[in-house]
Order: C-alpha cells, then sequence, then structure tokens
C-alpha cells in the first residue's frame, strides 16, 4: 500500500501541482497532504490505515457527517434511473421548492454546479439588471476563482502568499472596488465616488475564507442600505453559511434579506451544486426569458440534486440537529480557548454555529489586515500536532473547522484534550 507521500509523489507527476484544487497541497502546514480512502460519521481514513476524528467535512457540505445514510441512499436510487440526462426533472424543481422555501429572497433559483459557477452568474445578472459594471468586494472574502473577485482573495489564494492571481487582467480586476470588512465609511465612501456605476454588493454575511470573522453589530444592515440607496444589488454570498450556521443560512439567522442570494456546499449534500437565487423580477432577466446567457450541460444534475433533497430535508424535519451543532460547536471553542488559556498560548477563538477558527493570536479578529496577524508557524506546528493524535483539521490558518451532527461528546472531548496536549509542547 503506498504512504500519502508517495501518492503525493505519483500525483504530482499527472495533476498540476498534485492536487485539484491549492489549499490541499499543505504549502500552509509545510506537510504532506493526507490521501483519504473512506470515511463514515465523524471519521475519515487515510490510505495508510490511520483513522481521524475529522473537522474539515469537505470543506463544509458533510454537515450530517460522512456518508450519511439517507444522502447516500438517494445518490444510489438516483444513480440507477441515469446519472444524467442534460434535459430537466422533477427532482430539479423540488429542490428549487425547498430553497425558495427556506430564503424568503429567493422566488426563483438557477442550478449550477459549482460555487464559482453561481456566484459568476449571480454577478452576471446583477450586472445585466442594472447596466452597470462595477463589484465591490470585501478584502478576505473569497467568492471562487472568478477573474475578477480574485483581488484580496482569502482562503487558497492567501495561504500561497499571492492574493492576487496571475492570468486575470488588469481590466478585469479594475471593474472591482475591494474594501475592508466591517469598515461601514469605506463602503459610504466608494458608493459616494463610484455609487452610479456599481452593479452590486457581494459579501460573505459570516467570513470564512479569512478564518471565521463575524460582521459587527448593524454592520450588514448598513452595507445593504447603502447598496440599495445607489440602486445597486445586494448579494449574499451563502456559498459556505446556507444552511450551515441555521436552517436558511445566515440571512435568517440575522434577518436580513438580500436581492441575490449565492448557495453551495451542503445544499448539494457533498456532491457537486451549487445554487444562485433571488427576486423574479432580476432572475427574469436570465435565457431563455431575458438577455443574460447562462448555461451548463451538467446543472441541475439527478444525482446531485437527489443527494441535496436528502440532506436538506433531514435538516428540514429535525430542527433538533441544529440545536445538537450548537451544542458540540460551543463545547469545542470553549475547550480550545481554555486550553490555550492554561498552556499560555495567544488563541482567538472565532465561532459563528458549527464553523469555528482558532487564530494564534490575542485577537479580536474583524478583517484581513487582523487575520494576517496570526501566526502561521504556530498554527502549522499545531496542526502537525493534532493530525499525529488522530484529529484532522483544515491544513490553514485562514480556514473554518466544521463540526457535523456525527461528532460525539466523546469527540469533542478528545480533540480538546488533544489540544492542550498540542499547545502545552
Amino acid at each position: 500500500m503506498a504512504t500519502n507521500r508517495e501518492a503525493f509523489e505519483e500525483a504530482r507527476s499527472f495533476i498540476a501541482g498534485g492536487v485539484n484544487s491549492p489549499v490541499r497541497a499543505f504549502k500552509a502546514v509545510g506537510d504532506t497532504p493526507v490521501f483519504f480512502a473512506a470515511g463514515y460519521g465523524s471519521r475519515v481514513t487515510d490510505i495508510e490505515g490511520r483513522e481521524y476524528v475529522d473537522y474539515v467535512g469537505s470543506w463544509g457540505p458533510h454537515i450530517l457527517g460522512h456518508a450519511a445514510e439517507p444522502i447516500v441512499n438517494a445518490i444510489v436510487r438516483a444513480a440507477r434511473s441515469s446519472t444524467s440526462f442534460g434535459a430537466p426533472t422533477v427532482t430539479e424543481t423540488a429542490l428549487a421548492r425547498i430553497l425558495c422555501d427556506a430564503l424568503p429572497g429567493c422566488e426563483r433559483v438557477r442550478l449550477t454546479s459549482s460555487g464559482t459557477e453561481a456566484v459568476m452568474s449571480a454577478l452576471r445578472v446583477a450586472r445585466g439588471f442594472t447596466g452597470r459594471e462595477l463589484v465591490v468586494k470585501f478584502a478576505g472574502c473569497y467568492h471562487g476563482h472568478v477573474d475578477s473577485l480574485l483581488v484580496s482573495a482569502g482562503s487558497g489564494a492567501l495561504t500561497l502568499g499571492n492574493p492576487d492571481s496571475g492570468g486575470v487582467s488588469s481590466v478585469v480586476a479594475a471593474q472591482t472596488i475591494v474594501l475592508p470588512y466591517n469598515d461601514v465609511d469605506a463602503v459610504e465612501r466608494a458608493f459616494a465616488a463610484h455609487g452610479d456605476r456599481i452593479a452590486a454588493t457581494i459579501i460573505e454575511p459570516v467570513a470564512g475564507n479569512m478564518g471565521v470573522v463575524m460582521p459587527a453589530r448593524g454592520y450588514l444592515e448598513s452595507v445593504a442600505a447603502i447598496t440599495r440607496e445607489a440602486g445597486a444589488l445586494f448579494i449574499m454570498d451563502e456559498v459556505m453559511t446556507g444552511f450551515r450556521v441555521a436552517w436558511g443560512g445566515a440571512q435568517r439567522l440575522f434577518g436580513i434579506q438580500p436581492d441575490l442570494t449565492v448557495l453551495g456546499k451542503v445544499i448539494g449534500g457533498g456532491l457537486p451544486l451549487a445554487a444562485f437565487g433571488g427576486r423574479a423580477e432580476i432572475m427574469s432577466r436570465l435565457a431563455p426569458d431575458g438577455p443574460v446567457y447562462q448555461a451548463g450541460t451538467l446543472s441541475g444534475n439527478p444525482v446531485a440534486v437527489s443527494a441535496g433533497i436528502a440532506a436538506l430535508t433531514q435538516l428540514k424535519n429535525n430542527p433538533a440537529l441544529y440545536r445538537r451543532l450548537e451544542v458540540l460547536s460551543a463545547r469545542l471553542a470553549a475547550g480550545l480557548q481554555e486550553a490555550a488559556r492554561k498552556a499560555k498560548v495567544p488563541l482567538y477563538v472565532a465561532r459563528c454555529g458549527s464553523m469555528i477558527t482558532p487564530f494564534f493570536q490575542p485577537g479580536p479578529v474583524r478583517n484581513l489586515d487582523d487575520a494576517k496577524r496570526s501566526d502561521t508557524k504556530a498554527f502549522a506546528r499545531f496542526h502537525g500536532l493534532m493530525r499525529a493524535q488522530g484529529h484532522y483539521l483544515p491544513p490553514s490558518q485562514f480556514e473554518a473547522l466544521f463540526v457535523s451532527s456525527a461528532h460525539t461528546f466523546k469527540d469533542i472531548d478528545a480533540t480538546v484534550a488533544a489540544a492542550e496536549a498540542a499547545l502545552d509542547q
């Protein structure tokens, strides 16, 4: 059986960089990536046979844990009928109905295969609806590898020490205004200068790709109001937070209704699926009803849609799941904070629902500049020590840990005990 190192070396011979998404390369923690063979519940097993308590959860989708039976059963049933039609199915409508019912601002949705694709499409329809070109985004918020948004993108780009991507033209980048997160004055200044040219503001309501960063009180409401006053659209990127922090996402949690919403991760049950949606008058601009073109051969794939319906049905029919996630996540966050206090290690633990980031610094963390003050070498050491004890964390300081309903109190307590040992070394 190959080791993780051997598997990575072979992958590098055939896959660019040896991975199909940069953060997986473990460069940020100075180690060799783990190749997984299986996952069930809260546990994953690598190709060397080592088992870990998993806090990555495929970067968020596995809110019910790995290989959740209702999702697996739905996938098998759908695949037996065909893995793809490239034509409408009633399951697409069923999933769309669930999304529209859960999100008051979504009167119509369009399904895609990835969050990046959904963001790209939402921006296109916003520009088509307003007749404007500029977009406002916030430093540290990541919205996929859309050319115009790879500016202070955070996440993988930040991890590699290159927040602007090569291959993005200056003309495209010039269509994006990048502002600091949690700074209302900066938003007011940007709209005062360019308001009549701005098509939309796009924001992660809870940032997750510079680590978890909460919005200040009243911040989202202020950004939405300034945006709409100028005739632009307010877009919430809930690829990460949608159905993760609450049923209906962060917009339900904070009581804010965006003009457009982007969704992904949880809504696909672990399969490639995303969506964007909003008011009917905006979404009617999309072809075939309107002039804004968007398409995808595998959009609304029946297997992915069936997995998403199964995941969302479990969450909707079992509200106790969110209560369980809250208790487990609060226990983990408090345990990590206390472990750091005992070890006299500066640690700021940020949390929103079942999303957690332990920043290796005193905090608070309110924006990208704050996040970048973290001790990334200390995080890398912590990551390695935790993995050696059987606990798999995201391989970057600037990411979120995800707790699933499959985690147990025993899992959480074991992870806290491991953290105590790691921080004490």
